[in-house]
């Protein structure tokens, strides 16, 4: 039974990771923190939890990893660089939730986090978590740099095809729209109810933080400079999130042997569903689950491949994904404790 601290369990994503952890075979909490609610039981502050624990949260400051396999930083970005060194050590692991890992570069996260990288030695140790591209190198790792939402769902909808000479790099467009659980916990005028309900809005375009995290695995994964064009969305809904992207091709090709491509490249992914031809993604199906849904199509008259990709974002999009990966770190089903379909409707 491996024993798991969450730091941040008050959060959306600690509080996620929480309520599956709670029923997963192979977990066991030791320790949950929140400055909000320190002393208070967590099932007073979630009754939803009622019943399914009694553990008290604590300040982050009060717990120890010395008696912990793994644990989770579900911290806000910027916050976890600073408390890793309380928690990694030789027999504790951690999977970190934030960006502060996620970038190779420490002048990149400077120029996209407006901070200086405080354990710049770490990002080269880091491994960055999508189990579908990295996971021999998951195994063994010591610190895991779980992916953002954005990037987990555009970077598994151009794998198949960013190491082929099929398609104009240079030409990568990724339009993305996200439910407002993206945002985080914490009150905000901008996701509020009356805010955003009844209206979709794009912010960000261009200049979102999550972009050089995409354009890094595409490079590392193309061994070529990407750059993409990246607009998100805030949709009215609580989860769930939807990638159209668009990639130009350098031939013609239909859209039967795209989707036998895809098909072959994902064969044996446990959380990847190519959908039939004719089929798109769409959030009602991968909602509250671990699934990634991926559907495909060609634009012949503009010789173009438009991919779907559709995840719940906070599961594959995080909690979710870092079980995935805590799995594989421990040597079990990568399945253990996300065999669950998504809520429809």
């Amino acid at each position: 039974m491996a024993k798991i601290g969450i730091a941040g369990a008050s959060g959306y994503t600690g509080l996620e990771l929480l309520r599956l952890l709670i029923n997963h075979p192979k977990s066991e909490i030791v320790f949950l923190t929140s400055e909000t609610y320190q002393g208070q039981a967590v099932s007073k502050v979630f009754p939803s939890l009622s019943g399914f624990t009694d553990i008290k949260f604590s300040s982050i400051d009060s717990v120890s990893s010395e008696h912990c396999d793994i644990v989770f930083l579900a911290l806000p970005h910027t916050v976890s660089m600073h408390k890793v060194s309380l928690f990694l050590t030789e027999n504790t692991r951690v999977i970190d939730l934030s960006a502060d890992f996620r970038l190779k570069d420490p002048a990149v996260f400077k120029d996209w986090y407006s901070t200086r990288h405080q354990q710049p030695s770490l990002l080269k140790e880091a491994v960055y978590g999508l189990p579908e591209i990295h996971r021999e190198a998951i195994k063994s790792a010591r610190l895991i740099a779980n992916p953002g939402c954005y990037p987990t769902s555009i970077t598994l909808a151009l794998a198949p095809l960013i190491t082929k000479d099929w398609v104009d790099l240079s030409s990568i467009v990724a339009d993305s729209k996200s439910g407002i659980s993206g945002a985080g916990r914490k009150a905000a005028l901008a996701t509020q109810f009356s805010e955003v309900n009844e209206g979709v809005s794009a912010y960000n375009i261009a200049v979102h933080r999550h972009t050089p995290e995409i354009e890094q695995e595409l490079s590392t994964l193309s061994k070529t400079d990407i750059q993409i064009s990246f607009s998100p969305h805030l949709i009215p809904m609580t989860r769930g999130m939807l990638s159209t992207v668009y990639i130009n091709l350098k031939q013609d090709m239909s859209a039967e042997d795209l989707l036998e491509y895809f098909n072959n490249f994902y064969t044996n992914e446990p959380f990847i569903r190519i959908l039939p031809l004719g089929e798109y993604a769409n959030t009602h199906f991968t909602v509250s689950s671990n699934f990634c849904d991926i559907g495909v199509q060609v634009d012949i008259r503009n010789r173009r491949a438009i991919i779907t990709s559709a995840i719940d974002n906070l599961i594959k999009g995080a909690s979710g994904q870092a079980i995935q990966n805590m799995n594989l770190m421990l040597g079990i089903s990568e399945k253990s404790g996300l065999s669950f379909p998504g809520i429809f409707p």
